[in-house]
This record gives C-alpha cells, sequence and structure tokens, in this order.
C-alpha cells in the first residue's frame, strides 16, 4: 500500500461546488466554543461559504516561558477552530518576539503536534 493515496479516481468523479472559500480572521469569532463554532460553521454553509483559512496574529513580546506558552496555547485552540470549521491552514503572523529562543522550539512543537494530528497549522 501507498504511504500517499492516489486521489485521482476520485477526483475523476468530483463535480465543481459553488461554495466560496473564505479567510476568517480569528478575531472576528465571538468565541471559540464548540456550540458558538457549530452555529458559526451552519451560518457559513447556509451563506455558500467554505472557509479555506484562519488567518491569527501572535505576540510574545514578554521574555518569560510562561506568557510564552500561553500564547502557543492560544495559537493551538485557534488550531482546534481551523479543524473544527473545516478550513484547512492557520496563517500565523508574528508581531513580535522578545526571546527567539524561547519562543522557536515552542512554536516547532505547536507545529510537530499540528502535523500529527492533520490539523491545519502552516
Amino acid at each position: 500500500m501507498s504511504a500517499t493515496p492516489d486521489v485521482s479516481r476520485a477526483l475523476d468523479c468530483c463535480k465543481p461546488d459553488d461554495a466560496v472559500s473564505v479567510t476568517i480572521d480569528a478575531t472576528e469569532l465571538e468565541s471559540t466554543s464548540s456550540d458558538y463554532l457549530r452555529t458559526f460553521r451552519r451560518a457559513l454553509r447556509e451563506q455558500n461559504f467554505s472557509p479555506s483559512r484562519i488567518r491569527l496574529s501572535a505576540s510574545f513580546d514578554e521574555d518569560c516561558s510562561l506568557a510564552t506558552q500561553r500564547e502557543v496555547d492560544r495559537v493551538r485552540e485557534y488550531v482546534r477552530v481551523a479543524d473544527f470549521l473545516g478550513a484547512t491552514t492557520v496563517t500565523l503572523t508574528i508581531e513580535s518576539v522578545a526571546n527567539p529562543e524561547k519562543v522557536r522550539p515552542a512554536l516547532a512543537a505547536c507545529r510537530e503536534r499540528a502535523d500529527r494530528e492533520e490539523s491545519p497549522l502552516r
């Protein structure tokens, strides 16, 4: 069995979908609760929108391991949000970094976990 599935056969039978692909800014979401996201996802579908990307900004402006972990946990939460909504990518913009030596491994671990769970962090 191949490690990479051959999707060409499935794609041969595909029919175009008229849903409009949209990017959702994380700041526009009122909550990350499952109930809110379920309602939000339903509203998107009713309006023929398909979330493809979540856009998120992060700031690591404190040279503190706990603050870094809190911000990485927030990023991880939006990876979960994207997965819940069906978005395939989280676009992360880093606003500031006080200590790159603390931030790099924390974000690398976040990305590794997202990859392991097949979540959308990019």
